[in-house]
């Protein structure tokens, strides 16, 4: 009863039912201390999982507020063991790790945040976002969010795993393996850092997993296209055959196409996606997947571009991808704020979309919303977006499931999709996309006016789409 009372008041009241009293806490009796000690493998459960994850979801719901200033759920830095490699600086590479001591699933999350492609603008890099490229100022511990949640509401299928967060300091898109010199005058080792805590983490229980999820976010989430297939190798080549290894990428499914208007390269917001990789894969020492650089050699420039590299790529891999993504916006020159959006870069915008979803079609599991955003899987709202009915947790879980049906000769499940693709044509077109505030005055935008802003012209859209402009209103209105 203490602890549905408890959970009415620190949770708004969603589980108010009475409950019995919880048996006493066990105890580890060989080290002679008193910690609690919970050791259920949840992974083992493969039946009835939504019913299992329902009744284990109220519970934590309950007893977690009455238990919060025991348990710790934040990552804790570790660095790297072998101290060769090296953030950009040559300060020491690490990473977060939260353990989950009763369960068989890890979770590496990759960090994004752009990179720098030749000294100048890694010098400046280096003066303005040197978090970016030095671990001297990391803080000691740092608070799972979204998909590195440990509390199951915010995170209903993978909160109880083992999650590790590398920061990102190699300014590389997680591709180099080249140590500091007096010419580049910085370390580029991305694709080292993730080998070495995943070499670090066996020590620590990964030798134990049964499933490993490389995910990453932008930069991160291209990291994961370029490395998921390593990070299966190393395993093997270690003998630890029977870990699975699957990737998520987020928002780093990036394309190769004509800016809106071309512009001097001076950084890696001005200058065109392929201009900029061609430069940063010399400058980095970039290391692409084998079978991606038989295909493209010479040109391996091209692995860095998900539509290119995902043929190539042996492991599963769910993609995330939001059909209208702020970050290849900029780097197509597409400015989205100040003066209206004019017809030419409207219909670019509108033809991204086109050219995202061609490219994503033939991915078995994805998730692509058409909305105007960046990021998504560690925000607390992930869970609230939908592509035709159905939240992106519900779609990993329905790719989790299809994976183990698979394994086991299985028919995969009914009414479990995992490709899922919004099909309205315009950003924002999908109601439950993140809400858009006003970059000037900071106020939430509905559909209407952000379309409006956008320079969107009803009359004429409504007429191209043979209807009446009230009706067009009235549909945009309801989030139809």
């Amino acid at each position: 009863m203490s602890g549905a009372l408890c959970a009415r008041r620190f949770r708004g009241g969603r589980n108010p039912q009475p409950r019995r009293s919880p048996p006493p806490p066990t105890y580890r009796a060989d080290r002679g201390d008193t910690t609690e000690s919970f050791p259920l493998d949840f992974t083992a459960v493969e039946e009835n999982m939504d019913n299992f994850m329902t009744q284990v979801k109220n519970l934590a719901q309950s007893l977690y507020p009455c238990s919060a200033q025991k348990l710790d759920y934040d990552m804790k830095l570790n660095f790297l063991e072998n101290t060769s490699v090296t953030c950009n600086d040559g300060s020491p590479a690490g990473y977060y790790l939260k353990e989950s001591r009763g369960s068989r699933r890890w979770l590496i999350f990759l960090e994004g945040g752009w990179y720098c492609f030749n000294k100048e603008n890694c010098d400046s890099r280096y003066e303005t976002m040197r978090r970016l490229m030095s671990s001297s100022k990391w803080p000691q511990t740092k608070t799972g969010t979204g998909i590195l949640s440990p509390l199951p509401e915010e995170n209903p299928h993978w909160w109880n795993a083992n999650m590790v967060f590398i920061p990102y300091c190699s300014s590389d898109v997680w591709s180099g393996a080249t140590a500091k010199t007096e010419q580049s005058g910085y370390a580029f080792m991305g694709s080292l850092i993730i080998q070495e805590v995943v070499k670090d983490l066996l020590n620590k229980g990964l030798d134990n997993a049964k499933v490993l999820l490389l995910a990453g976010s932008s930069a991160g989430g291209t990291g994961v296209l370029l490395n998921v297939d390593h990070v299966a190798e190393l395993l093997e080549e270690l003998g630890h055959t029977g870990i699975q290894v699957r990737g998520l990428s987020d928002s780093g499914w990036f394309l190769d196409n004509k800016q809106y208007h071309c512009t001097d390269c001076v950084d890696a917001v001005s200058c065109a996606p392929t201009e900029t990789i061609k430069r940063g894969i010399k400058y980095w020492g970039g290391v692409v997947p084998e079978r991606c650089r038989q295909a493209h050699e010479g040109e391996e420039w091209n692995c860095f571009f998900g539509y290119r590299v995902f043929p190539s790529i042996k492991s599963p891999v769910f993609v995330v991808q939001w059909l209208f993504d702020e970050a290849q916006l900029t780097v197509d020159n597409i400015q989205l704020t100040g003066q209206p959006v004019q017809e030419g870069q409207w219909r670019y915008i509108e033809n991204l979309g086109i050219e995202l979803r061609n490219t994503l079609k033939d991915v078995p599991a994805m998730f692509a919303p058409a909305c105007l955003s960046h990021e998504v899987i560690t925000r607390n709202y992930w869970i609230d977006v939908q592509v035709k009915g159905t939240s992106l947790p519900r779609a990993l879980h329905c790719w989790d499931r299809s994976l183990h049906d698979n394994r086991n000769n299985k028919a995969p499940p009914k009414g479990c999709p995992v490709h899922l693709i919004d099909s309205c044509p315009w950003p924002h077109c999908n109601p439950t996309c993140p809400t858009i505030r006003d970059q000037f005055t900071g106020q939430e935008m509905n559909v209407i006016q952000f379309l409006m802003h956008m320079g969107f012209d009803v009359q004429k859209m409504a007429k191209q789409q043979g209807m009446d402009p009230s009706k067009l209103l009235g549909m945009l209105s309801s989030g139809s």
